[in-house]
């Protein structure tokens, strides 16, 4: 019998859902997601509102917010975008460092999205690159 504080005997942490997650992927550098975009890539933005307001976005990139990614993707559900009408779609889903990314990229895979990958090192390995963006807004302060 475990203790409160063991892990279940059938679950693992995410160290190894991650490793699981990335081994099903064909992980890609920044400047691959650029050229992927460039010839028809769906890039998709699974960043919350207050980290895309922080530190800006991708051009032509799609929002789509990691709680409703399954969902918007899956070419048998009545909530999917219109340009999710096929299972060979290539999308590459990005996050801010290139964690949740995985998970997620993996998560369209199970649906059957066998071209469905992430950018290694997210939106900050895109920028450190160089690539087009857009800056983060000026923070203003108002008086009242």
């Amino acid at each position: 019998m475990n203790r409160p504080g063991d892990p279940p005997d059938d679950s693992r942490g995410i160290d190894d859902l991650l490793a699981a997650a990335r081994a099903r992927l064909r992980r890609i550098e920044p400047a691959q997601a650029h050229d992927a975009q460039r010839r028809g890539a769906v890039l998709v933005d699974i960043r919350p509102a207050a980290q895309r307001e922080a530190t800006g976005e991708i051009p032509g990139a799609l929002v789509i917010e990691r709680n409703v990614l399954e969902w918007r993707f899956d070419p048998r559900c009545p909530a999917r975008l219109p340009i999710a009408d096929r299972y060979d779609l290539p999308v590459v889903v990005f996050c801010q460092e290139g964690y949740t990314s995985s998970l997620a990229a993996a998560a369209l895979h199970d649906l059957g999205l066998h071209k469905a990958t992430d950018i290694i090192g997210g939106f900050t390995a895109w920028a450190a690159a160089g690539l087009p963006r857009t800056t983060a807004p000026a923070r203003t302060t108002s008086h009242h």
